[in-house]
């Protein structure tokens, strides 16, 4: 059965993909939720006009990400985390650990999916993340974890 999905869901996939699921899950669980609708001729022609919109809506934002883009720009977020005396983090960093220390120290809001971690990020020190701000648009930001 093929759907088109209403909202991110995770390890099937991003808002308005196409994509198959059994039939049990899409009747019986993402259909009736509101997270997926079936993916018929009517529903195909309207998944192509919203996705225009909110692409027009993503190239009116550009600007602003520049903008977001040159605010972080050489500068380094700092992260406080728990750690060893080796220098090894309790559990790790992920991209919303770095979404809530650009919105505390760059009053930045930024989508957590927008936020690609290269690399684990395991030890006390300095490392860089991605962010995919526009699909024309990426930048690095460099992190520091430094031990609480």
């Amino acid at each position: 059965m093929e759907i088109i999905l209403l909202k991110d869901m995770e390890k099937l996939g991003d808002k308005h993909d196409i994509v198959k699921v059994k039939p049990g899950y899409g009747r019986n669980y993402l259909i009736p939720q509101g997270l997926a609708v079936n993916a018929n001729a009517v529903n195909r022609k309207k998944r192509d006009v919203i996705i225009a919109e909110d692409d027009a809506k993503e190239a009116a934002r550009l600007d602003e990400y520049r903008e977001m883009a040159a605010k972080i720009e050489g500068k380094t977020l700092r992260i406080g985390v728990k750690a060893g005396t080796t220098g090894k983090i309790f559990g790790s960093v992920t991209s919303v650990q770095i979404a809530n220390a650009l919105k505390e120290q760059f009053d930045l809001e930024l989508e957590r999916k927008k936020i690609h971690l290269p690399e684990e990020v395991k030890e006390v020190g300095t490392y860089t993340a991605e962010l995919h701000l526009h699909k024309e648009l990426h930048t690095k930001v460099q992190f520091e974890l430094v031990q609480e």
